[in-house]
């Protein structure tokens, strides 16, 4: 059986965290999960302990000190997930704007072919419930910007619902990635894209999170803004 792990990186998770957690394990297919906890101090990791004792083997979790960025919590999951021998590495939010049910269709489309799949909110027009409209103006359109300047056939390119196959993360050079927030999901899209792995756009419903609180700001827009600019002038080559 393919070894499937998600990663989800939490800061001040507790009204969702149990939920998504038990939302993931009663899926057919058994999947592991990996916690990147950012020293909440709402009581996540407390409430991730006591739930790996009744799921050990399958929850798993890292602890750091303090908030250090959506990138490089992917990162440190990436890593450890690559030197676990997982085939196939998720990201996912713990706030449920990710339907834990699209798993095995993003796992599918891995299967059929993809070596990257992305739960696309943009592939079918709009799929976004919840969101003023500014804010998904402002996605939308972010995606144009990119798709534009870099020439990347993806609509959807700060997307975060992904899966990878494993062979990817170990030929992107996850030391060289150096965007943090939501430029962080650009940068690897454009990353596999360039290193001619094959990104395909799996059609999903997004809905803004009920509980806990949005970690979206202005500067994580900025730093996506120019990182695009700086992107499109660097050369990306294999991790060797």
């Amino acid at each position: 059986m393919d070894r499937k792990i998600v990663i989800i990186p939490t800061y001040n998770e507790k009204e969702n965290i149990e939920k998504i957690i038990r939302a993931v394990f009663i899926l057919e297919g058994e999947y592991h999960i990996l916690v990147i906890e950012d020293g909440s101090p709402d009581g996540t990791a407390a409430i991730v302990k006591r739930l790996q004792e009744e799921f050990p083997q399958r929850l798993f979790m890292i602890e750091r000190k303090g908030k250090l960025g959506l990138g490089t919590a992917y990162i440190t999951g990436f890593k450890w997930s690559v030197e676990n021998k997982y085939d196939y590495i998720f990201e996912m939010d713990a706030d449920f704007s990710h339907n834990p049910n699209d798993l095995p269709r993003l796992y599918q489309a891995c299967k059929d072919g993809a070596d990257l799949a992305v739960g696309s909110r943009y592939c079918n027009g709009i799929s976004v419930i919840n969101w003023p409209i500014g804010r998904v103006i402002m996605s939308y359109y972010a995606s144009v910007y990119v798709r534009t300047v870099l020439g990347m056939k993806v609509y959807d390119t700060t997307a975060g619902f992904k899966c990878y196959k494993r062979n990817v993360l170990e030929t992107i050079d996850l030391d060289n990635v150096r965007m943090k927030g939501y430029g962080f999901q650009i940068e690897m899209k454009y990353s596999a894209y360039k290193l001619g792995f094959n990104v395909k756009e799996v059609p999903i419903i997004f809905v803004d999170r009920t509980e806990g609180t949005s970690k979206m700001s202005s500067g994580i827009f900025g730093e996506a803004f120019w990182g695009v600019m700086k992107l499109k002038m660097r050369t990306i080559r294999p991790r060797g």
